[in-house]
């Protein structure tokens, strides 16, 4: 027998094998185990779901982000649900009603489902793009979208001017905006969001290739009435809002835009 026979026979034979073979076995379920649990880790973060109820509930003003990078945050500690995208200056106001499994359903002004949270902590958000719904995962705490009480008649004056060089970029021409009521400290808070929802719309159908639709609308009246809504002739776009409503006493970006593509 030559050495290199000896060297083979005393791998492959011996207390040593046995040695070899239970170690590379170990090494192969512990790879497999894993790989399983990183499989389970990453499908868990995003629906919330490992056949146990979670033992820690998400946080009531929490940040989520969705498996196509859609960030936002949910407000549940308001008195009534808010959201905010992190790419917008919207505040969307929601509703909330029972759906089957014991989920619920999170709907906006217009009555489209928004979110859907699984009683195990799961959230599915629906978006134009992706009707369907996306997992989203919870990433953690998040600081409250709920706005100030009032703020400065500077502040408002800001915000309008603000919202008005928003609204005429989009339209490519000036768009100017007007208050028909004079603001108070307990109303100045949804004048000025009521401005900025307006600039919002205006963007959005800009992106979406809507800017003939704009170019009728020269200004922008924001008036106090009983309800929420838009209204539009020649080229006075009006947006109403109602005080003593919080954020829901002003339309959504959704509905002046259904207004105005009219």
């Amino acid at each position: 027998m030559t050495l290199g026979m000896k060297s083979q026979s005393a791998v492959t034979t011996g207390p040593g094998r046995w040695a070899i073979l239970l170690a590379v076995a170990l090494a192969a379920n512990a790879g497999a185990a894993n790989a399983r649990q990183s499989s389970v880790s990453l499908r868990d973060v995003f629906s919330g779901n490992r056949g146990e109820v979670r033992k820690t509930p998400a946080p009531p003003i929490a940040r989520y982000v969705s498996e196509t990078g859609d960030a936002f945050i949910l407000d549940r500690a308001a008195p009534q649900p808010l959201m905010k995208f992190e790419n917008s200056s919207e505040v969307w106001v929601l509703s909330s009603q029972p759906a089957p499994r014991g989920d619920t359903i999170y709907k906006n002004e217009m009555g489209e489902p928004v979110l859907r949270a699984s009683k195990l902590g799961g959230m599915t958000l629906f978006t134009r793009e992706r009707p369907g719904g996306d997992a989203a995962a919870l990433m953690g705490k998040a600081n409250s979208i709920q706005p100030p009480l009032y703020i400065s008649v500077n502040v408002l004056f800001q915000r309008l001017v603000q919202a008005s060089a928003r609204a005429s970029r989009a339209a490519q021409h000036r768009v100017a905006f007007e208050t028909i009521d004079d603001a108070t400290p307990g109303t100045s808070v949804l004048v000025a969001d009521t401005a900025t929802v307006t600039a919002e719309a205006f963007e959005r159908m800009a992106r979406d290739g809507d800017r003939s639709l704009l170019a009728r609308v020269t200004r922008v009246l924001l008036a106090e009435g009983h309800k929420p809504g838009a209204s539009l002739k020649g080229g006075d776009l009006t947006v109403t809002y109602a005080s003593g409503k919080g954020l829901s006493g002003r339309p959504s970006s959704k509905r002046i835009i259904k207004i105005v593509s009219k």
